[in-house]
């Protein structure tokens, strides 16, 4: 049996003040007409079912993934009572698939990444369930196109075999986002992969991993599946959830484990991380600027305006982004852009957290 697992809880901060607290990124019609959670939903339907879609996502937005996917089965949404981090989320989804099938193989997919090529990708993942199946710990890897200081990277050891026609290759070292420096360094090495934050494995392995590597957390993923899981005892949840170690599952496990296989992937993959990745897939004018809304932008280079319903007028920018929703209007250098969500923080710690 293969199970897609959609990690659905992330914040979006990045994407501020378009993505807050009640309706964040995932959740949002950024790439397209249809959101991005539902894009991820529907990419992977076709290869396993509904029944087979588990999604993990924050207690608050069940709803809201219910109401964008109607067809995954109530049982199958499992809502965290806090933010735990990746290694939390993908425990938990192991623990509910292995008491369906211990032998499964689940495939961990973020709710928010733009995928261009889906057939393409179809294929990658198979690949990848077929490795899994081998009980090693696999993860999409995506060769580098640009010196990016916003993704970690994986450093491909030696080949692995083929699996489904694809090459795997042992992975040597995980670095998290590197400076520009290095970023360049790797992208002329011709080594390195783009980490996608997708993984592929078996249930049991996986659970035993961290066992193995994060002893704390498999504790309490035990007192959980004792007391008859999330679904027959929601309270286990609620008590013990909040005391799990927050990490991710890169730290936790991926970066201890021996058995880590990873596939590079050609499908057009984009995390769109921020509003300069956005910019990306927008047709821009003459000058550089892409402007969502109506108006003029007099002497007015490489700048990107969402504005919607609005009319804007510029004079004599280059190189900002600004935003505006509702009663919010953000205003940045686009070589900032990473780090927007300090202003969710700042904006709490004025008293204006309704802004977020």
């Amino acid at each position: 049996m293969f199970y897609a697992v959609i990690i659905a809880g992330g914040r979006g901060e990045r994407f501020w003040p378009l993505s807050r607290a009640a309706r964040p990124k995932q959740f949002l019609g950024l790439t397209g007409k249809k959101t991005m959670f539902r894009q991820t939903v529907e990419r992977v339907a076709g290869a396993v079912g509904f029944d087979r879609i588990l999604v993990i996502t924050a207690g608050e937005f069940s709803s809201l993934v219910a109401s964008q996917a109607p067809e995954i089965p109530p049982e199958n949404i499992l809502g965290e009572p806090v933010g735990r981090d990746t290694a939390a989320a993908i425990g938990l989804a192991a623990l509910e698939v292995a008491s369906r099938d211990p032998e499964a193989v689940l495939a961990v997919l973020p709710a928010d990444h733009y995928i261009n090529r889906e057939d393409r990708f179809l294929e990658v993942l198979q690949g990848a369930v077929e490795a899994a199946r081998g009980d090693f710990l696999v993860t999409l890897g995506i060769t580098p196109t640009r010196p990016e200081t916003g993704y970690g990277y994986i450093l491909k050891g030696d080949p692995a075999g083929s699996f489904g026609g694809l090459g795997a290759f042992r992975v040597e070292r995980f670095t998290e986002k590197p400076d520009l420096e290095r970023a360049l360094e790797f992208l002329g090495s011709g080594r390195y992969l783009w980490n996608s934050g997708m993984f592929v494995w078996r249930a049991g392995v996986i659970l035993n991993c961290i066992k193995q590597y994060i002893p704390e957390l498999h504790r309490g993923l035990r007192e959980i599946a004792a007391a008859g899981g999330c679904h027959s005892n929601p309270g286990v949840l609620d008590r013990v959830y909040p005391s799990l170690p927050k990490l991710s599952i890169d730290y936790g496990v991926m970066e201890k484990a021996g058995n880590t296989l990873v596939i590079p992937g050609d499908f057009g993959w984009d995390d769109v991380g921020s509003w300069t990745a956005l910019e990306g897939y927008l047709q821009p004018d003459r000058q550089g600027n892409v402007l969502s809304g109506r108006g003029v932008l007099l002497d007015t280079r490489n700048t990107f305006i969402h504005a919607p319903g609005r009319t804007v007028g510029t004079i004599g920018l280059t190189g900002l982004i600004v935003v505006v929703d509702g009663d919010c209007v953000l205003i940045c250098p686009k070589d900032r852009a990473q780090e927007i969500k300090k202003i969710t923080s700042a904006l709490q710690g004025e008293g204006l957290g309704e802004a977020t």
